[in-house]
């Protein structure tokens, strides 16, 4: 079992920057895939990018590459969504999620959220033009 806890929402303008945190904890949590999605109003929900825990690997949606970036903390318990050139698209409930790094013999994250089996309550990145 594995929780999680994002933070870090807010209200900017168009190039401002946002920092969201993902906060987890429980069993196994240093071989999981944390995963940060996110669905606007009315749309699909989307993914971001995700981070393999145990290499710190990283991989992004094509909408968010060179803008958004996913680390982890020394500790390994908190995952960070640096968001810069924010734009009215970005506008979206976030969320982060996890599920195990090797599943039924293979190892490795993806960006497919049927495959997060943890997902936290979410917070909401507005960003007016």
């Amino acid at each position: 079992q594995v929780q999680l806890m994002e933070s870090g929402g807010g209200s900017v303008e168009t190039g401002g920057s946002l920092r969201l945190s993902c906060a987890a904890s429980g069993h196994g949590y240093n071989r999981q895939c944390i995963g940060w999605f996110r669905q606007a109003p009315g749309k699909e929900r989307e993914a971001v990018g995700a981070i393999a825990t145990i290499r710190r690997t990283t991989l992004y949606a094509d909408s968010v590459k060179g803008r958004f970036t996913i680390s982890l903390d020394n500790d390994g318990d908190i995952v960070y969504l640096q968001q810069n050139k924010l734009t009215p698209e970005d506008t979206a409930m976030y969320y982060c999620a996890a599920r195990l790094y090797c599943k039924l013999g293979t190892c490795g994250c993806d960006m497919s959220a049927s495959g997060y089996e943890f997902w936290g309550p979410g917070t909401q990145v507005t960003v007016s033009s």
